[in-house]
């Protein structure tokens, strides 16, 4: 199986744009560009506000100027963030009122990425008609405004505390986390000063790794893709839990007193039966191509309709809304609880689960207990460029092949990562050996092809 990604967008990608520091288009003078392209469309109908946020990379502070500058060149008045996890972003964009929301960061990339995303006034992502809008703009000459109609810039100094109590505001008033041990792992990004306050403030006895960014260590090492340290420090500090943020914030991972990982298809099915429990369930859940098949198995067994949109947020979104749902996400971490905010946002997720932690007084790993995953192997294979391998002759016979041997009792999944030249490859079966070597087999034959 399958899932071909098709670009109909010169710039913005499946997550806003994103790439390599200082190759087109992620340099300073397409980044004024953009400013002055997203102003000139946002300001069509009067005078405009729109605020920037962004992660703790060192090219963060490049691109926040010259957004900036071609911003206020169009007419746009600006607010400045500074480093706030990219959900907040998305949150003070609605309580502001301002008409856009940008967002500098390349989310779990290495430090030499960066990237841009948007939200609309109501705190979602662009709509493409938009962005196509703004693309439109990038090519047009640049023309600034007229000194008396320039933009002006100010900073909010009080959005992390506006912020830490929105993400307070999303379990119930009177609950408190004392007596739980929390490891936080803020993978030195942007959730660094906000995820210790909140579980703080709500009486957790914290202990923080991944919360001394120096510009270059994001996502290094460190935070939800990287969570065998947390799991570390969980045991070594004899901790009830651990968590783990991606660079932005918009991801999160968890690990259980015993040391275990539990990852966004485990948090998912906690949420649910949580939200089952409580007599807030609604609808369905959405997941994606990439959910592990337990997980829908476990959905069946309780009743609760389960359907699969393509990989990344923005189509489990577009799901959610098809169907009048709020809750989906992916087995990376990104959860969208729309009965509590916008967008995928790792602190509100978390904090839904700690609540369901100390509302049934469980742990974690009682809690996913029901949930019995089948064996998955991915793979992430690098390629030079970005290309489609999986309609190669040789690739397609792999893939039937391995198909043929799973007979009818597990999956095979190729697809194009939408922000890095990656393509993953995906084996799931009843048979962990046999899922293992099917999807080496299909690798090599990939690497062969994109090499």
């Amino acid at each position: 199986m399958t899932e071909k990604i098709t670009m109909t967008k010169k710039y913005f990608g499946t997550d806003g744009i994103r790439g390599l520091v200082g190759k087109p288009p992620i340099t300073p003078d397409f980044m004024l560009q953009l400013g002055w392209a997203a102003g000139k469309v946002f300001a069509q109908h009067g005078p405009s506000k729109i605020i920037i946020g962004k992660d703790t990379r060192i090219s963060g502070y490049m691109f926040e100027s010259a957004l900036e500058a071609g911003l206020s060149a169009a007419g746009v008045d600006v607010r400045l963030l500074g480093p706030m996890p990219t959900p907040a972003i998305a949150y003070l964009t609605r309580t502001f009122h301002a008409v856009a929301g940008i967002v500098i960061s390349a989310s779990h990339n290495p430090y030499y990425d960066n990237g841009i995303k948007f939200f609309s006034s109501q705190g979602t992502k662009l709509p493409d008609e938009l962005e196509v809008e703004i693309e439109r703009h990038i090519d047009l000459p640049m023309k600034t405004a007229s000194s008396d109609r320039l933009g002006k810039v100010s900073r909010i100094v009080d959005a992390g505390g506006r912020y830490i109590e929105f993400c307070k505001s999303t379990v119930p008033y009177a609950m408190s986390f004392s007596g739980l041990k929390v490891v936080l792992d803020c993978g030195n990004g942007a959730t660094y000063h906000i995820a210790p306050a909140v579980f703080d403030e709500l009486g957790a006895d914290v202990v923080t790794l991944g919360v001394d960014p120096d510009g270059y260590n994001i996502n290094t090492d460190c935070g939800s893709t990287s969570p065998e340290r947390l799991a570390k420090e969980v045991l070594a500090c004899q901790a009830d839990i651990g968590i783990a943020f991606d660079g932005d914030g918009d991801r999160v991972i968890m690990v259980d007193h015993q040391g275990n990982i539990v990852d966004g298809d485990e948090i998912l099915y906690v949420i649910a039966q949580d939200s089952i429990d409580t007599g807030h369930f609604s609808g369905g859940v959405v997941g994606t191509l990439m959910t592990n098949f337990g997980l829908e198995v476990v959905f069946q067994e309780m009743g609760v309709e389960f359907v699969r949109a393509g990989v990344g947020d923005r189509y489990v979104m577009a799901e959610l809304a098809k169907r009048n749902w709020t809750l989906g996400g992916e087995g990376s971490g990104h959860i969208l609880c729309l009965d509590k905010t916008t967008t995928g946002d790792g602190i509100v997720s978390a904090l839904q689960v700690v609540a369901s932690m100390v509302r049934k007084e469980k742990s974690l790993r009682a809690l996913v207990k029901p949930v019995c995953k089948m064996p998955q192997r991915l793979v992430n294979v690098r390629m030079s460029a970005v290309q489609d391998p999986s309609q190669d002759p040789k690739v397609v016979e792999a893939v039937k092949g391995a198909e043929t041997s799973l007979a009818g009792k597990g999956r095979v999944l190729l697809r194009l990562s939408g922000t890095e030249p990656l393509v993953r490859v995906m084996v799931e079966g009843e048979n962990s050996s046999l899922v293992h070597r099917l999807a080496d087999e299909i690798v090599s034959v990939v690497r062969s092809v994109v090499e």
